[in-house]
């Protein structure tokens, strides 16, 4: 055997800078053959490695790499045709192919070589440049061959890798065929060979089958540039996953699809699990819901209850300590409430935590709201329990970036009943919620039938709400504030009122908190501060009021809040040209110190501007001194609680209201007692040195109309106390 190295550059359709020349393994008994051609091969570019026998070659590729053969039909012993059979029973023709030399004489020899897998024949004697070029042919053969293969392999791994499915429908016979991972995630039979597109189809979720079928037949008319849908496919009689179906359409010379391939993906784990606490989603609580109803309706004995729980003031953490500190405590929070939720109950002998108990769902249904699925309860009392556990293990600390925090949290609980759905008992376990958190937070309650006629109720109230100012539902009224040194009207408060086409007039206290729940107050507050200016013009054109009198608008805690309420209250009041001294403003002291640093920079801007500000419904709220003395308020109104009892000798409240007072001097303003309804409440105050009352001993809140007499009626007198 000799192996002839190559002398010239390698041949330009194989080679290029820093690739080895193709290696050729000549093979011929005849040993003037084997030197002339390997030389010349070798002046060519190639690597030639030569053998005299058969079994010589044998040995030659099983000891090196060979990229082609040239092989001798005729030789003594074993003839090129057994050569070639061994070397196919190891290499497939893409990957080692074999040239038979032969002599012209010897076609039947050639019709057989090329039967057994020879891929191609040069005869004797060899013209050279016939010899090169079928060679450059096989090898170029080869290297596509085996770049497909790769090819191949490549996708085959990625695809193994990605964990897809591989489908392909043929739309005219309706064959498809679905790769054994395909079928696993689908649970179809891996035996079966012969399928349609009706083993996938009848897999799908009724519920998603017409999205599917809206989506797919979409591409095939052409109207997207690939097919994806998201679904639930049937892999057991108790089970569905959630796959992701992706294809493209292959079209024919009139552009009708002819088949439509591509892949299978199973997406359950992301679909039905919540990334950030890793506890079930909406989802999958949905389909473990719809799980529970069926088994309610086998076995109407097998109740079981929903709870909606939502952690107390959670948005404050994000704001002041990032969301960051946010996630994190809802991490811990979903932690806890699962060991909550698994804890054994000593109380509860009548729903001990076994088997049957584990089929409860703990799950994440975003921001700070959590859903509990609990099987096998029978009544509130025991849903209660488990209610009650949950509330306890939120109230010790959570311990979040070296910060102690302190959060409760609050549960809606809705029994399941006969023919309910997973909605009804979604809403009315998220109503029992609204109802548990405005009845005071950290607790729960129970979902009954009223409160469904009270949410339905605030609905269409809150519907109405919206669109009582366009529609000019809305009316203010004035209650005067009188001077109690000279029975004189210096000022009057505004007061809103709803007068309802169908319910007639709705008193504040029906739907202030509506409003502010809603956001709708601060629309409704802007009316307010434009008609009350524009009711300020009309009364200075008809010289009605004095220079120094004033118009007081409260304002509520969701206006405050407002970064442009400000500048947006500015503008209505140069609009009607009127002094912004006309106007005071009362904020209620528990409003004022919910954000006391907001409201001081609102409070030093509406003053710069020349507003007045009154502070409402003093001593009711929890007002810090120190920071009282850095609001520059003009006036402080005592609430009508202090003069319920003034008419007894010993009024409790005497001392307090002396004290406001004395504070008010202090503080260099003005005082008015609110609610003043006898005139013996009347000389109380006054005797205690009060400025200004308001109530229903003076007047009445009435229309702008009566105002004109109102100030020039003499007001009544007080007893004497």
């Amino acid at each position: 055997m000799h192996t002839a190295s190559p002398h010239s550059p390698a041949p330009a359709d194989r080679l290029a800078a820093g690739h080895p020349a193709p290696h050729i393994l000549l093979v011929d008994d005849e040993e003037m053959n084997r030197d002339m051609l390997s030389r010349r091969l070798a002046k060519c570019g190639y690597s030639v490695t030569t053998a005299a026998s058969g079994r010589e070659s044998l040995d030659a590729l099983e000891r090196s790499h060979v990229d082609l053969v040239l092989l001798d039909v005729q030789m003594p012993g074993m003839s090129g045709l057994q050569v070639l059979e061994a070397i196919r029973g190891a290499e497939a023709t893409a990957r080692l192919p074999v040239i038979m030399v032969t002599a012209k004489t010897q076609s039947d020899d050639i019709v057989v070589a090329l039967d057994r897998g020879a891929n191609d024949y040069v005869t004797k004697p060899v013209d050279l440049s016939v010899a090169l070029a079928r060679i450059r042919t096989q090898l170029a053969r080869r290297h596509a061959e085996l770049r497909l293969v790769e090819s191949e392999e490549r996708y085959a791994l990625a695809v193994q890798g990605s964990n897809d499915g591989l489908w392909d429908w043929k739309i005219a016979t309706d064959e498809a065929y679905f790769s054994p991972r395909c079928k696993a995630i689908m649970g179809l039979d891996d035996e079966a060979a012969s399928m349609t597109a009706n083993a996938w189809f009848d897999r799908v979720h009724p519920d998603d089958f017409g999205r599917l079928r809206h989506a797919l037949d979409g591409h095939l008319a052409g109207l997207t540039p690939q097919f994806e849908n998201e679904h639930r496919v049937r892999v057991s009689d108790q089970q569905y996953r959630w796959v992701l179906a992706r294809g493209v359409a292959v079209r024919g010379p009139d552009r009708a699809p002819v088949r439509v391939a591509g892949s299978l993906t199973d997406i359950t784990e992301g679909k039905v699990a919540d990334a950030l606490t890793g506890l079930p989603n909406r989802v999958l609580f949905l389909d473990r819901l719809s799980w529970l109803l069926e088994r309610e309706a086998r076995d109407p004995e097998r109740h079981f209850a929903v709870l909606f729980l939502d952690l107390d003031r959670f948005k404050d953490v994000n704001d002041s300590l990032g969301h960051h500190a946010g996630d994190q405590l809802l991490i811990e929070a979903a932690r806890r409430l699962d060991r909550g939720l698994r804890g054994t109950d000593p109380a509860s002998a009548a729903r001990p935590r076994t088997a049957t108990a584990s089929h409860d769902v703990l799950a994440r249904f975003g921001g700070d709201e959590f859903a509990i699925a609990l099987d096998d309860v029978r009544t509130a009392t025991e849903a209660s329990r488990v209610a009650k556990r949950l509330v306890d293990v939120m109230l010790e600390p959570f311990h979040i970036d070296g910060q102690e925090i302190f959060i409760s949290v609050s549960i809606g609980v809705a029994l399941s009943t006969p023919g309910c759905t997973s909605e009804d008992l979604l809403r009315d376990a998220d109503t029992a919620l609204y109802r548990a958190k405005s009845a005071g937070r950290c607790r729960w309650e129970i979902f009954d039938g009223k409160m469904r006629d009270q949410v339905i109720e605030r609905v269409k109230l809150e519907a109405d709400l919206r669109h009582a100012v366009e529609r000019g539902q809305f009316a203010l009224l004035y209650q005067p504030i009188v001077s109690l040194a000279d029975r004189t009207v210096k000022g009057f408060e505004t007061l809103l009122r709803w007068d309802h086409p169908e319910r007639g007039r709705i008193a504040p206290i029906d739907f202030i908190k509506v409003a502010e729940d809603t956001g709708l107050i601060v629309p409704m507050g802007l009316w307010v501060v434009d008609e009350v200016c524009r009711q300020i013009r009309e009364w200075e054109s008809t010289g009605v009021i004095a220079e120094q009198f004033t118009v007081s608008v409260n304002l509520s805690t969701r206006q405050l809040a407002q970064a442009d309420l400000v500048d947006r209250v500015a503008a209505i009041v140069r609009h009607h040209g009127v002094q912004p001294t006309r106007l005071e403003f009362e904020i209620t002291e528990s409003a004022m110190m919910a954000n006391p640093e907001v409201a001081r920079r609102l409070v030093g801007d509406m003053k710069m501007l020349g507003f007045r500000i009154s502070l409402d419904d003093f001593g009711t709220g929890y007002s810090s001194l120190s920071y009282l003395q850095h609001f520059a308020v003009d006036r402080l109104k005592i609430d009508r609680s202090f003069l319920t009892d003034a008419t007894t000798p010993d009024w409790e409240s005497h001392g307090i209201i002396a004290a406001v007072i004395a504070l008010a001097r202090h503080l260099r303003a003005d005082v008015v007692a609110e609610g003043i309804e006898t005139s013996s409440q009347l000389a109380r105050v006054e005797a205690l040195g009060c400025d200004f009352g308001q109530g229903y001993y003076f007047a009445r809140p009435m229309r702008p109309k009566p105002v004109a007499s109102l100030l020039e009626m003499a007001l009544p007198p007080a007893d004497v106390a």
